[in-house]
């Protein structure tokens, strides 16, 4: 295929990126030690199909800090100028010495790691994140998009209301740092991402953000009004959004997990029922599921780019070529039709 041309404008950021951003949790060897070479071809995957500058996410909590040094050495060694690639970090978790069999922080997902992790959100603790983040991925590559990463877990761990307030007060204390890289002009744009959308909400009204990444809220499979009228006023008011997790962890495609656990088959029937009528008018229209989902994923005003992640070379293309993908207007009619998105929706991408 040729390579990806088209490039938005992300709000008021003043950056420009392509509908797809490159997420790389596989670069940290998630669920498999995954060798060097075989992340290099995926890496040359990402700058074969889409022009520069290329947007890559990442976080100090893949792999323990391993995917953020992965890419920095993949980048020198494929001689990419810095001004070929935008990266995305999202903070608040750092590397620390690992003193088990195997990584605490999320023990079982990451494998072959020499390193552990901790979370570390607040004042001091983001910009070691920062820091951190900028050592692993080597002198010549900085993050010119930063965020706070999954405070909705961070919160939702209080022990009770007022630990959840003193906790709220550290994500505060996060921005606060974050807004001095930014007032320094080390970074370009702050933001947040979270699976949340409601504590997204709660930050937004506190926080001045510059860009939001939304995880398995705004998918085909769910998309609540009180989301798209907050997406909405994303939008007005010039806030960038990344919509991730487009698939809701695999599930919507015929995977196992959904929003990254086991559903139940039996308490969660109805969503095993939405998906098999989601796959059955996608073979009946000779529409790739994992298509649609994307396309959906884009549909929403405002929305500059989906984040899409893969740990097999071979899938980079097809998920460059799925946000160009168009199903006909046929299927989405019967999607409605059939209750499996709202009557009221309005695909605009």
């Amino acid at each position: 295929m040729d390579q990806l041309h088209d490039k938005r404008p992300f709000a008021r950021t003043g950056i420009e990126i392509p509908p797809i951003i490159f997420g790389s949790s596989a670069m940290g060897n998630l669920y498999r030690a995954m060798p060097y070479e075989e992340k290099r071809s995926i890496a040359e995957e990402w700058f074969r199909t889409v022009a520069s500058p290329v947007v890559i996410d990442s976080a100090g909590k893949y792999g323990a800090g391993l995917a953020l040094e992965t890419i920095g050495r993949l980048l020198h060694d494929l001689g990419v100028s810095p001004s070929s690639v935008i990266l995305s970090n999202k903070l608040g978790w750092k590397r620390v010495p690992l003193h088990a069999p195997e990584p605490t922080f999320e023990p079982g997902v990451w494998k072959g790691l020499n390193s552990d992790a901790e979370q570390a959100i607040s004042y001091t603790g983001i910009l070691e994140c920062w820091e951190q983040g900028c050592e692993l991925l080597g002198g010549d590559y900085r993050p010119a998009l930063v965020s706070v990463h999954d405070p909705d877990e961070f919160l939702s761990a209080a022990s009770d209301s007022r630990n959840r307030e003193a906790r709220f007060e550290q994500v505060l204390e996060a921005y606060r740092g974050l807004d001095e890289l930014k007032s320094s002009g080390a970074v370009a744009a702050v933001g947040v991402g979270a699976k949340d959308w409601r504590v997204i909400r709660e930050i937004d009204q506190a926080v001045d953000l510059d860009w939001v990444m939304l995880a398995c809220s705004l998918t085909v499979q769910t998309h609540v009004r009180e989301l798209l009228e907050f997406v909405a006023s994303l939008r007005q008011r010039g806030i960038g959004i990344v919509n991730s997790a487009v698939f809701n962890s695999g599930f919507l495609i015929g995977g196992e997990y959904y929003n990254y656990r086991k559903p139940d088959p039996v308490s969660e029937e109805g969503l095993f029922r939405w998906r098999d009528g989601f796959l059955r008018l996608c073979h009946d229209y000779s529409v790739k599921p994992s298509d649609a989902c994307v396309e959906f994923g884009l549909s929403a005003p405002g929305v500059s780019a989906v984040a899409l992640n893969t740990g097999n070379p071979r899938h980079v293309t097809a998920n460059v070529q799925s946000v160009l993908s168009k199903a006909p207007s046929e299927f989405w009619q019967r999607m409605k039709i059939e209750h499996l998105i709202d009557a009221d929706y309005s695909l605009s991408a």
